[in-house]
């Protein structure tokens, strides 16, 4: 690097006296600066802050056992408090520049899995479990050897089961796909739309969206999610302003009456952490809670690394550095979404949109979690995207999560059939926890018929010996009679 080129950038790090900062942060020494942090933060926060939309559109559109939903204002405003709250931790702690949101996947586990077995607090409850079950893992060394344990394909496979079931969850909240009355006497349990066809200017908008949702991922728009759902919702607020809508659903796109407002709180320490055990059972709960625990390691551990390498901060031997630290926050993230009913909190892939920007260091954390705290008395302005503008993003990151597919090998049977049932179970039964017991126990299986059963580690096979309980579960407790 020339002296000219060493200069530009010392200006650009700023003025000498934040040189502790930049010692704290290593941000000259990783060959940063402070410009280059601040432009990296500011492009993470763009490009993952559809969670603030997306989170309550999940969350809310769900009914616990009770019939109960939370209200959507305030799921806005705790997704936003977890995210500037731990996203700076990280930064402070881990030194690194990656961001924490609630997880996409993770929230639909929590509204379509757990929420309809039991109370908002109990699932809740369950996700601070999972957390401090992390941690403890993370403090034992137990994380990674789980993380040896299953194969990474069929990781993977998990990863595009989610997708589609992320991207099902689109069609249905947006009215695209809707289930078939059983008075139909029809074996077709879903038709397009409520008629069999798409009527009405709010699947206009849902269609609409869509098409530009891809239009921008193909033309690799940076916050091409955001910017999608900003531009629907302006012709939402349009259509429902000019054109006479019977309904939108859940939330109606409607200009507030105030743009800024005090944050409303009322969802924090709203959650029970044994209630889910009198509600389910032992054996439900520990399934429960490890495909919690199982979704959470993996997304973790492959933004973590990915997102690092990206940066160039990987060392000789590949590892992230200060990975201990980060895995810990990454855990503690879990807790803090599950105390303030925002689900558990996870590492962002979009943190790589400010590492692109020259983000090397935490200290561009401090400005991505700045601007969720920012978003905090914005609530009103976000509570106005209605279903049909924020769907279009659950189809898109359903696709980005579906791309992982390409890694799968097809043309072996062990791996094949397992990862297909994995994928296939999910949305069709409209479960996660499904999908994965699904893939384990064939997994289990086919290496068996093989001949390979040595090759199953044996925390697998014990996973797979509580899926077979769990999916058996009926005829067992007849044959005990419970």
């Amino acid at each position: 690097m020339s002296e000219a080129q060493k200069t530009a950038e010392r200006q650009d790090a700023g003025p000498s006296g934040a040189t502790g900062v930049d010692r704290f942060f290593r941000i000259t020494e990783r060959g940063s600066t402070f410009g280059r942090e601040i432009r990296g933060g500011f492009a993470t926060f763009f490009t993952m802050a559809y969670i603030l939309v997306l989170n309550p559109l999940i969350l809310g559109s769900a009914k616990d056992k009770f019939g109960e939903q939370l209200d959507p204002v305030q799921l806005t405003t705790a997704t936003a408090l977890v995210a500037a709250v731990m996203t700076i931790i990280m930064g402070v702690g881990g030194n690194l520049p990656l961001a924490l949101a609630a997880g996409l996947g993770l929230n639909a586990v929590v509204a379509f899995q757990l929420a309809p077995l039991m109370s908002w607090d109990d699932a809740m409850g369950l996700i601070v479990l999972e957390g401090l079950l992390i941690c403890v893992l993370v403090v034992t060394g137990l994380r990674e050897a789980v993380m040896h344990a299953i194969p990474q394909q069929l990781k993977q496979a998990i990863s595009v089961g989610i997708g589609l079931f992320i991207a099902l969850i689109g069609f249905v909240d947006a009215g695209f796909v809707t289930r078939i009355p059983d008075a139909a006497n029809t074996t077709v349990p879903v038709q397009l739309g409520s008629t069999g066809t798409l009527a009405g200017w709010p699947m206009l908008v849902f269609c609409v969206g869509v098409l530009l949702t891809v239009g921008l991922l193909a033309r690799k728009v940076r916050g091409a999610i955001l910017v999608s759902i900003v531009t629907m919702t302006v012709v939402a607020l349009a259509v429902n302003a000019i054109a006479d809508v019977e309904t939108w659903g859940l939330t109606t796109p409607e200009w507030p009456d105030k743009i800024v407002d005090a944050p409303d709180f009322g969802l924090l320490g709203q959650f029970s952490l044994f209630g889910a055990f009198g509600q389910v059972g032992v054996v439900t709960v520990v399934l429960l809670v490890f495909t919690l625990i199982l979704s959470d390691f993996f997304d973790t551990m492959g933004t973590v690394v990915g997102v690092s390498a990206e940066a160039g901060l990987l060392d000789e031997d590949g590892k992230v550095p200060g990975l201990g630290k980060v895995l810990l926050i990454d855990g503690a993230a879990a807790v803090a979404g599950g105390a303030a009913s925002a689900s558990s909190a996870t590492s962002y892939i979009e943190s790589a949109a400010g590492v692109g920007e020259g983000a090397r260091t935490g200290f561009a954390n401090l400005v991505t979690g700045s601007l969720f705290g920012l978003a905090l008395f914005l609530t009103p302005l976000l509570t106005i995207v209605p279903l049909q503008a924020a769907a279009p993003a659950l189809v898109a990151v359903g696709f980005l999560m579906m791309t992982q597919v390409k890694h799968i090998e097809w043309d072996r049977y062990e791996i094949a059939v397992p990862a297909f049932l994995t994928i296939a179970v999910m949305p069709f039964t409209y479960s996660i926890t499904n999908g994965i017991g699904a893939g384990f126990l064939a997994y289990v299986l086919v290496k068996t018929v093989l001949g390979r059963a040595k090759e199953v580690h044996w925390l697998l096979w014990g996973t797979s010996a509580l899926f077979l309980v769990y999916f058996a579960i009926d005829p067992i407790e007849q044959l005990l009679g419970v």
